[in-house]
């Protein structure tokens, strides 16, 4: 698992969702459209600028998709595309081993380098 391949791929996964952000935007849009405002009531530690940079970089690799309705105030959704949602299961394998490490009472910084995977 640690050929240059895998290390490869990895790294590029990682420049499409890796980040504080990204991840979680894209599990919130996994349950369907949602408009800017609720983004930010969802993630009220991010500030508008870093919402509106990370939804900018993931609509430009086909990630999610922006919708403009012409109406007075401007209503704009986001979505996952289709390429998106086949990040679906990584999401579900991110949430599951977040789940683990929680209840594990590790925190997230810690490092244990006596610690195995199974």
């Amino acid at each position: 698992m640690g050929d240059q391949q895998f290390k490869s791929a990895v790294e590029t996964t990682l420049k499409v969702i890796g980040g504080k952000w990204k991840p979680v935007i894209l599990c919130l849009l996994t349950d369907g459209a949602m408009r800017f405002g609720e983004l930010r009531r969802e993630m009220p530690a991010i500030t508008h600028k870093m919402l509106t940079q990370q939804l900018r970089e993931l609509e430009q690799d086909g990630i999610i998709h922006r919708d403009v309705y012409p109406q007075v105030p401007p209503k704009v959704e986001y979505t996952m595309t289709e390429y998106g949602r086949s990040l679906k299961g990584v999401l579900e394998v991110m949430a599951r081993w977040g789940t683990q490490h929680m209840e594990s009472g590790s925190s997230p910084k810690a490092s244990d380098s006596t610690s195995t995977i199974d």
